[in-house]
């Protein structure tokens, strides 16, 4: 069985990659985005592909030529990601690097090229699938040392040939011992195999508005919020009366949508066919009574004209859902105008405990680059000098568990974002109770087309059936081996 997995995921890139080359969209995009909606995949193509698996899994495997050990590094390394996030901390925390302009930099004599696609429109998978398929041919200097994913469709890398497993490059279990177990668990292929790392875990918490609190509830402490959010028959009470003083509980009913999804009984797909977990369900129907009372909106995530105008005061927002990374990076920190850049955020843990994304570190199999991006992942997610600098400077939650610990205890350590509190406890203890026993590589097609279907329902263009079938139609026509 899990060889059949190994060769249909070699077989999924492969395909992918045969059809993805038209050209894509360069629009920026923050972390996870949930409206990045995969490129449809060709069922002739997918068909063609499937007649031959272990003609794939063969070919796969001898697509992967990764240098020789006691062969010359190269002189260039190229790393593929989406947005800015690891490149700024490669650039702040990385023992000499040298920055040399915004895509350019070096390390000792060798020069780091950032390659950045922004994942709007499935474009960033896209690139990737197609420069992946065109290493064989590809210059040294042009080939792919390091890339990075996500966890909605980690599975779609790690179970091919094109990710080198972390034990080849020398890393031992032992160096990677201090990193919280899920984090590994996402990027372990359907043998076993560690085949990437992380800097940073992300387990959420409900991000409130303080001023907000205040006005509806006479104070802003997290302990006082959380008794009014602490399990969904409450927080839908908390939503009426946050209505009633002029708030809309969230921006958008896909905020929340992710509490849903981390707390499911099995996978999207199970025996080839689509299944609607019951948790997915009842987000359904709460994501209904809430648009109907005018508790929440159908703004797409990400949207800077609509769902992000409650980072700011005048957007009359009451809370938000997200990790670490979302309260730094995707809040509007930086604009004086924000809610964050005045401290004016709480947080607390809501109603259930989730994890909303993060970025995984993989080598690449052609890399001539080995020794580099050896040392590039243990510097960046096993030093733990290092990851302490970047919890201080960046407020990211780094992936090890001495160093959360010891800052989640420091009376000195606090979140501006967050008006000085310090939410690293509540972070430590939602990392460990992960559990990723549910995901599977169909998750991010799933997870994006449900809310896109969801949407059409929700602003009263569909009947529910009829949006269920395009949710349907949407995830096969993708996956053209799945039925529901």
């Amino acid at each position: 069985m899990k060889k059949a997995v190994r060769m249909i995921m070699s077989l999924v890139l492969t395909a992918a990659m045969a059809i993805s080359m038209t050209a894509c969209g360069s629009s920026a995009a923050a972390p996870a985005a949930d409206t990045a909606a995969p490129a449809a995949e060709s069922t002739e193509a997918a068909d063609a592909g499937a007649a031959d698996t272990g003609a794939a899994d063969t070919g796969a495997a001898e697509a992967a030529a990764p240098a020789a050990s006691g062969e010359a590094e190269g002189k260039v390394f190229n790393i593929y990601c989406w947005n800015e996030e690891f490149k700024s901390r490669v650039e702040a925390h990385y023992p000499g690097y040298e920055a040399v302009d915004a895509t350019t930099g070096k390390i000792g004599d060798v020069t780091v090229k950032w390659v950045i696609t922004p994942n709007q429109n499935n474009a960033y998978q896209n690139f990737l699938d197609e420069s992946l398929l065109n290493q064989e041919n590809a210059a040294p200097d042009d080939r792919i040392d390091m890339f990075l994913i996500e966890a909605d469709y980690a599975l779609k890398y790690v179970d091919t040939e094109y990710t080198l497993p972390v034990k080849d490059l020398g890393i031992t279990d032992e160096e990677l011992a201090n990193q919280y177990k899920y984090t590994k668990d996402i990027v372990t292929d359907s043998n076993g195999v560690l085949k990437g790392v992380s800097w940073q875990g992300c387990p959420g918490v409900m991000i409130y508005n303080r001023e907000a609190a205040k006005e509806i509830f006479g104070s802003d402490d997290p302990e006082t919020v959380q008794a009014k959010v602490k399990d969904w028959d409450t927080y839908n009470a908390t939503a009426k009366e946050v209505k009633a003083k002029g708030y809309s509980m969230t921006s958008s009913f896909c905020d929340p949508y992710r509490v849903f999804s981390n707390n499911v009984s099995g996978p999207w797909v199970q025996d080839g066919k689509i299944v609607i977990d019951d948790n997915i369900k009842k987000w359904m129907d709460l994501s209904k009574e809430w648009v109907d009372a005018g508790e929440t909106n159908t703004y797409e995530l990400w949207d800077s004209n609509t769902w992000a105008k409650g980072f700011y005061p005048e957007g009359k927002v009451f809370c938000y859902f997200g990790p670490a990374w979302f309260i730094d990076f995707s809040m509007s920190a930086d604009d004086e105008a924000s809610i964050a850049h005045a401290g004016g955020w709480g947080a607390c843990e809501g109603p259930q405990g989730y994890f909303w994304g993060g970025t995984w570190i993989c080598g690449c199999s052609y890399s001539d680059n080995q020794e580099l991006i050896a040392d590039i992942m243990r510097q960046m997610t096993t030093n733990e000098e290092i990851m302490t600098e970047i919890v201080k400077d960046d407020n990211d939650f780094v992936n090890n568990k001495p160093a959360m610990e010891a800052m989640a205890a420091d009376p000195n350590y606090k979140n501006a974002v967050l008006g000085g509190q310090n939410p690293l406890p509540m972070f430590c203890a939602g990392a460990d109770k992960i559990d990723l026993s549910n995901l599977s590589q169909y998750d991010q097609t799933c997870n994006e087309e449900l809310q896109n279907a969801m949407r059409n329902y929700l602003n009263g263009n569909s009947t529910l059936d009829e949006a269920l079938n395009l949710f349907y139609t949407a995830v096969e026509e993708k996956h053209p081996e799945l039925t529901h």
